[in-house]
């Protein structure tokens, strides 16, 4: 709903804390789950009525010239923000209801949800990711289920606009990508560009938040990397697990004093064997700590 692992945590404090101070006004005409679900939800309507929606730099314009000039820093609620998925998957239970919900925090699905009205949102995530009865929904929205079958089929119009990048179903990664990972790691860690050729996608894209430059195509991604971005070559990749469904490693970067400082946080997708897309999420500060990664590394 918030598209913000912070934003999230402040909600879910703000859940309990309602629930606490009104548990004793609970009747039990619904279950637990279903009362503290009505709460959380209306935090979050609560939450989200600023107007402003969170986005990745490819949702604002176009992909631009791959020069120091076209970065432009925006303001940190702009942004959408990685998500262990720890915090937000299930680590049991039925298997199918896990790749669904695997599907619905990919990065560009959840910012494909941000041009929704809250309301639509709600309605979507609870009906076809929470698999919640268009009755239930209704009966926590306060509303008709006339009402919320209106709003579906408006959200997922709005959804098929949006056109969010195809998911991949599998719940782990296949081994293939595996190996994937493994040499593209060694690539970058080398900034072997010939390596990274055959790594990348020839349509890959980039994007670094808080920037909100992105670049379109291995050509420019690499005009980047050997030009405005050559302090990252010889960095460090560390494993941070995954991040919305997909693999997500911290970034470290030579220091010149020594050692390894912090850089950011990739996030990086594949296809077809091959990498389709890294986000390199750039508040360290802020994300390496929700990960459990280390401030630095030593030589």
């Amino acid at each position: 709903m918030l598209a913000s692992p912070f934003e999230a945590q402040d909600a879910v404090q703000e859940t309990f804390l309602r629930a606490w101070k009104s548990f004793d006004a609970f009747e039990g005409r619904s279950s637990v789950r279903s009362w503290l679900y009505r709460i959380a939800t209306n935090v979050c309507l609560d939450m989200l009525r600023s107007g402003q929606r969170r986005a990745r730099p490819m949702d604002l314009g176009p992909a631009r010239e791959p020069i120091a000039a076209n970065l432009h820093e925006l303001p940190e609620t702009t942004w959408l923000e990685p998500t262990p998925d720890a915090l937000v998957l299930p680590d049991q239970g039925d298997p199918a209801d896990t790749v669904v919900a695997r599907d619905s925090v990919r990065l560009a699905f959840v910012a494909a949800l941000q041009h929704l009205p809250p309301k639509q949102r709600a309605a979507l995530l609870l009906c076809e990711v929470l698999q919640w009865k268009a009755s239930e929904v209704a009966e926590l929205l306060e509303t008709t289920v006339a009402s919320v079958n209106s709003a579906l089929q408006r959200a997922r119009a709005t959804l098929a606009s949006a056109q969010p990048a195809a998911g991949d179903p599998t719940q782990e990664l296949a081994e293939a990508d595996r190996e994937l990972l493994v040499r593209y790691v060694q690539a970058f860690e080398a900034y072997d560009i010939t390596a990274l050729t055959s790594l990348l996608h020839e349509d890959a894209t980039q994007s670094m938040p808080p920037f909100d430059l992105w670049l379109s195509g291995r050509d420019d991604i690499f005009a980047w990397w050997f030009g405005p971005g050559i302090g990252c070559a010889h960095s460090r990749l560390v494993p941070a697990g995954t991040a919305n469904g997909r693999p997500a490693f911290g970034q470290y970067k030579p220091d010149p004093n020594g050692g390894y400082e912090p850089w950011a946080l990739q996030v990086v997708e594949t296809r077809d064997g091959k990498v389709e897309e890294m986000t390199f999420f750039l508040d360290t500060k802020a994300l390496f700590p929700l990960f459990g990664l280390p401030e630095r590394l030593d030589d």
